[in-house]
């Protein structure tokens, strides 16, 4: 691999998607197109490549402005559908998290809990224009002397509705396997004792981070496929660790990157956004992100090639390890083998499961290549991700 050398710039490849001559195709095309035209020729042919992610992702959640009532209330306490959101920012200001649960939830008392309904679904029926029970309280000033505040309200009845997820689009992550004798219960769901099962939650090919995996072109300024509706990276995630181990040719073996994100939830599509429930763990929201890559270079246009089958993630044993806090692989396994249902791992054969959806990825690489044919054009990054010096990858792994 040669280092970054920029052959294409941003207002070139911009000037032909507004001139409709750019050739954009998706992250599941593009394998096919390096095979055959190799890295010189898919370089030259290809100016963007579409990348589409669906999956759980818990450091998700919404900036709600409930507007101010008539009189005037402080709410230091909000509760949407009794689900409650944090209200120490400003007088109608307030922050919902997707994990939290709803009010007199009996958790796991009664073990596995189920989590019917907590702050991910709450955001799910507000960009699906449901009726939703708002709940305020407040101590009382001068200034905002009402106390208490209830209403029923929709989304075009909120002041502002922003969704801003401080952790997103994890680069890679863990297939997970259960070695203990017991049944875990796991935000990467059910996993059988004795390594019956495995689950993993990636997008593999598709996935957004690992088509750019030094993040030449994504940073502050990006603009993305959010929940259907046109959103924007405004900082790296937390938990970044763009100093992963990483395979020979610079593609990490692990989680590596994460984006912070942000848009408007009254633009949003409820087919790209849901709350979750996972038995024994609690509640989560499944978004929808798509990220353009333009091909600036030949390694974008080589990383963008890669397939299933080029790219793995670490087995990792939910059962004693990953609770422990002992970072462990217990080997690597490729996203096509994985996407079999079956993978032979330490002499067993496994079935697996994803936890996220290929096909709804798809669809949202394939609605923002439409995007892109049809005018949308690439976003600047103003502040780069924090990355790592090309060059440093694990040549021993």
């Amino acid at each position: 691999m040669s280092h970054v050398e920029i052959k294409k710039s941003y207002e070139e490849i911009n000037k032909k998607i507004k001139e409709g001559k750019a050739v954009v195709v998706t992250a599941e095309e593009m394998p096919d197109i390096l095979a055959r035209e190799g890295v010189d020729g898919a370089f030259k042919k290809v100016d963007v490549v579409t990348t589409g992610t669906f999956g759980a992702m818990c450091s998700s959640g919404a900036f709600i402005n409930i507007g101010h009532t008539k009189p005037r209330i402080k709410a230091s306490k909000i509760w949407l559908n009794s689900v409650e959101a944090y209200g120490g920012i400003a007088a109608v200001d307030c922050y919902i998290g997707a994990t939290q649960v709803q009010e007199n939830d009996p958790l796991n008392m009664v073990h596995p809990g189920t989590f019917r309904y907590g702050g991910g679904h709450v955001i799910e029926d507000l960009i699906a224009r449901k009726r939703i029970k708002l709940k305020a309280a407040g101590y009382g000033t001068d200034c905002y002397p009402l106390k208490e505040y209830e209403a029923t309200i929709t989304i075009d009845e909120l002041r502002d509705a922003i969704m801003f997820n401080p952790r997103n689009a994890y680069q890679n992550y863990n297939c997970a396997v259960n070695l203990s004798q017991k049944t875990k219960y796991t935000y990467m769901g059910i996993l059988k004792p004795d390594m019956a099962n495995a689950s993993y939650s990636s997008a593999g090919q598709l996935s957004p981070l690992l088509n750019d995996p030094y993040y030449w072109t994504i940073g502050a300024g990006t603009r993305i496929f959010l929940c259907g509706a046109v959103g924007s990276v405004v900082w790296h995630g937390t938990q970044h660790e763009p100093g992963c181990r990483r395979s020979p040719s610079g593609i990490p073996y692990e989680g590596g990157g994460t984006i912070a994100v942000m848009g408007d939830m009254k633009k949003m599509d409820p087919r790209y956004v849901r709350g979750a429930s996972f038995t024994g763990y609690g509640c989560s929201i499944m978004i929808g992100i798509g990220i353009p890559i333009p091909i600036l270079n030949r390694d974008l246009a080589f990383f963008t090639g890669q397939s299933d089958a080029d790219l793995s993630c670490p087995v990792v044993d939910y059962g004693n390890d990953y609770p422990s806090g002992i970072g462990r692989a217990l080997g690597q396994v490729s996203y096509a083998e994985l996407k079999t249902g079956r993978i032979e791992f330490m002499g067993r054969m496994i079935e697996t499961a994803p936890l996220s959806s290929y096909p709804v990825a798809r669809t949202i690489a394939n609605t923002l290549k439409e995007w892109i044919l049809g005018g949308f054009t690439i976003g600047v990054p103003q502040t780069p991700l924090p990355t790592v010096p090309h060059g440093n990858e694990d040549e021993t792994s």
